[in-house]
């Protein structure tokens, strides 16, 4: 019966190459890797790597995740997740729960503890970032990527293009993208 592991990061910088050495390196013979790089907030069958994965794993063949959370988004997505793989009787293991069978009654209690916790946790940093940004746009910080062009240099832009200047020339002098000069003199 063979090995699958699944990993799952958020953006293409990450790289879930951690999870993987982890799985490895303790003491499991990985012999199909798959991983997502995509949100947490996306169910686990919408993953498209997850949902590979499903379809060539095997009923009683193996399935080890780093951590609780790459089976799902919330409580219920992961519930929902461990209970169709049970069904196969696909053993789940997760690296940082140990040893805890999840199909047993002690398992599954302890599956929608901690699956609701990780949950909270995600809402509660949503919410903390949710509220510096509230803070920071009340102290006028300004928020987003740098301007590319100062303030002269979008008075100067605007007094062209008002001149007849075209938006690929005022690109091509500012050194910045059709957009960028759009965004200049046509503000949403």
């Amino acid at each position: 019966m063979a090995t699958f592991a699944y990993g799952r990061v958020s953006t293409k910088e990450q790289t879930a190459d951690n999870q993987k050495l982890e799985i490895e390196s303790s003491g499991h013979k990985v012999d199909y890797w798959f991983a997502d790089t995509i949100s947490g907030k996306t169910s686990a069958s919408q993953r498209p790597q997850f949902k590979a994965l499903l379809t060539l794993i095997r009923n009683g063949e193996t399935l080890i995740v780093s951590k609780l959370d790459r089976l799902g988004r919330d409580a219920q997505d992961v519930g929902a997740t461990v209970k169709q793989l049970a069904a196969r009787e696909i053993v789940v293991i997760v690296l940082q729960l140990g040893k805890l069978d999840l199909a047993s009654p002690a398992g599954k209690m302890m599956l929608t503890m901690l699956a609701a916790v990780a949950e909270m946790e995600r809402d509660l940093l949503v919410e903390r970032t949710l509220s510096g940004l509230a803070r920071a746009k009340a102290e006028g910080k300004t928020l987003g990527r740098p301007s590319k062009t100062t303030p002269e240099q979008r008075a100067e832009i605007i007094a062209k293009y008002t001149e007849g200047e075209t938006v690929s020339a005022l690109a091509r002098l500012y050194n910045v993208s059709r957009a960028n000069i759009l965004g200049v003199v046509k503000p949403a």
